[in-house]
């Protein structure tokens, strides 16, 4: 073909080899920063330090304090795929170290200049290996402990090209700060020191607990917006064991970026896994936003492959339902212990506490198996059966609010003289939208609307779920929606899900539809078919949900929630509010309509004594 270059297959060098590799697995400083320091705590170090100049383009070293090497073995760490950590294929099933390839020191070395000085505690001094590019020279004798030093400079030096997609310094140095928080969290029994350009930016003492490590790395201040989760269904060669901190609703991002989930010390990106906190957080928070979490899973090592990405970031789990539904269960449980009710104060300054879109601060990591300095499963459940003030949880013992009952209010007249607050024995209205009631941590605040849609969901999906389909009356004369033929032309593909929320439709022209019959439930409220049946057939035409899935029953449904609930403005009988505030107190995720908006927020008794200057 013309323009491609043809000749007579070849063996490549080893050095091209392993400039290939380098790209695959070596992006950037960062990426040198992780397999390092990955290598470090492979080695057995208790410290690990990582010094960075220009953000580790021009000079990335790393000290530890592991078992080091040998001399004989310094040639070995620089041939491509020479390990300790496999010695035959069966191994490639039961993989338990975070390196494994042997590949990550070769590819390092062809694209940078690279020093590696080691000692063993058996050696009586240390010993000495430079490489740069194909080059390496002679191992030589070197003063030093015991563990191992890695200097890497000027990375791609020979690759121009590869080097000029390097970011900017404060970013690639973001990028290798971001990775060692994620191993630190990963491993508290290790102590990590991260600096460069003359300030410290990670120090975390070795020796920690999980939850000094978990809070010294995501922040002491977030300690009461997130909520243990726990998952115990492990044994020698199946299930898994899950610990980890889920976050509030209220910390929720407008980016997926504060999602962390490690396996087995490892850090792993996983859609499954994704879609289950997505599901255990639906209708808790808005759409577009994203639940903050930190997640450790152990399994054993024949029940998921690590060995399918380049850079080991995902793996093939065996039984990837299983995980799924124990991500969902574990997370979703979590969430039902806590009392998700978020302050009056917090909501005001929910912007400026929610941490942005990105890492929580300072550049939330992401966790590993933070359970226990020996990381194994064993530990982790010595560490659950503790209990929580071992791990660190602020609401394993939480009593949610919605299960409670406010405490009582003194009797007033039914109305003021302005006709804006009605009272009754629990609970005044003000305005006409918002219900005030107090409970044992300050005054709670309700916005009717939002409350009573999430209790008409609750109820809808209930009815949906045990009898497949929603009541139906037929009417006399079928009601006439008119819209636009891209929207008519959807009617087909909607049909099953119509009929099973109670609507029988048919076209009547290109740009009518027909409603013959229609859920019995909206009748009693009073919404109109014609107007519903149009906003669903738009609502679909426009955002294009699938409307086979789960999702878009939840949506219809929520639709039906909106439009069947009471309203702002409506003023409420002594008798209804009391009805709303059981019905609070007897639904499930009360604390957020299915928007996921707050329904309830409080004040509480500290930011009440604040406001008054008492404290």
């Amino acid at each position: 073909m013309e323009g491609v270059a043809t000749g007579r297959i070849r063996k490549l060098s080893a050095h091209l080899v392993n400039q290939i590799a380098a790209g695959e697995v070596i992006e950037r400083p960062a990426s040198v920063v992780k397999e390092l320091v990955e290598n470090a705590i492979d080695a057995g170090a208790t410290r690990v330090r990582v010094e960075l100049t220009e953000g580790g383009i021009e000079l990335i070293r790393i000290v530890d304090d592991g078992s080091g090497m040998t001399a004989d073995e310094l040639p070995l760490a620089l041939a491509s795929h020479a390990t300790s950590k496999l010695r035959e294929e069966a191994d490639l099933d039961r993989v338990g170290t975070l390196g494994f390839r042997g590949e990550a020191v070769a590819s390092i070395a062809s694209v940078a200049r690279m020093s590696i000085r080691s000692r063993t505690k058996d050696d009586e001094s240390a010993h000495e290996i430079r490489a740069e590019g194909a080059e390496t020279e002679p191992v030589r004798p070197a003063s030093g402990p015991v563990g191992t030093v890695f200097e890497v400079r000027n990375l791609y030096f020979n690759t121009p090209a590869r080097r000029k997609f390097l970011r900017t310094a404060t970013t690639e140095r973001t990028r290798c700060v971001d990775w060692v928080r994620r191993l630190a969290l990963a491993h508290p029994a290790v102590g990590f020191v991260v600096e460069g350009e003359g300030r410290r930016m990670l120090d975390v003492a070795p020796g920690q607990s999980p939850r000094e490590r978990t809070l010294a790395v995501l922040g002491k201040e977030l300690e009461s917006q997130l909520v243990e989760v726990t998952w115990d269904r492990f044994d020698d060669d199946r299930g898994v064991l899950i610990w980890g901190l889920a976050g509030l609703p209220a910390i929720a991002r407008a980016t997926a970026s504060a999602q962390h989930v490690f396996l087995n010390g490892r850090w792993i990106r996983d859609r499954s896994i994704q879609h289950a906190l997505r599901e255990a957080y639906r209708g808790l928070i808005e759409p577009g936003r994203h639940p903050t979490a930190v997640l450790m899973l152990e399994m054993s090592p024949t029940a998921f492959d690590v060995n399918v990405h380049p850079a080991k970031l995902e793996v093939r789990f065996r039984d990837q339902s299983m995980v799924h539904q124990a991500v969902l269960r574990s997370v979703r449980e979590a969430l039902q212990r806590a009392d998700l009710t978020p302050t009056v104060l917090s909501r005001l300054g929910k912007d400026r506490h929610a941490g942005g879109d990105g890492i929580l601060p300072p550049s939330v990591p992401t966790p590993a198996r933070a359970w226990a300095p020996t990381g194994s499963a064993e530990a982790l459940r010595d560490a659950l059966a503790q209990g929580p003030e071992v791990l660190g949880a602020s609401y394993t013992e939480a009593k949610p609010a919605s299960v409670g009952s406010p405490v009582p209010m003194p009797r007033h007249e039914a109305t003021d003289s302005m006709g804006t607050v009605r009272r009754a024995d629990r609970v005044l209205q003000v305005h006409n939208s918002f219900l005030v009631t107090q409970d044992e941590h300050g005054v709670v605040i309700i916005d009717q609307h939002a409350l009573h849609e999430r209790v008409m969901f609750e109820k809808l999906l209930a009815r949906v779920t045990a009898s497949g389909a929603l009541e139906v009356q037929r009417l006399l004369t079928p009601a006439v929606v008119e819209a636009d033929e891209d929207v008519v032309s959807r009617l087909d593909e909607l049909g099953p899900l119509l009929e099973r929320v109670g609507v029988e439709a048919s076209p009547l022209g290109p740009r009518t539809v027909g409603v013959h019959a229609y859920p019995s439930f909206l009748q009693s409220r009073n919404v109109e078919p014609d107007e519903f049946v149009k906003d669903v057939l738009e609502r679909f035409a426009r955002d294009g949900v699938s409307p086979d899935t789960e999702e878009a029953l939840h949506e219809v449904l929520d639709m039906m929630a909106c439009k069947a609930a009471i309203k702002a403005g409506d003023a409420l009988s002594d008798d209804e509010m009391r009805e709303i505030l059981e019905m609070r107190a007897r639904t499930e995720r009360s604390g957020s309509c299915p928007h996921g908006r707050p329904t309830t927020v409080r004040l509480t008794i500290a930011e009440l004594e604040r406001l008054f200057d008492r404290r």
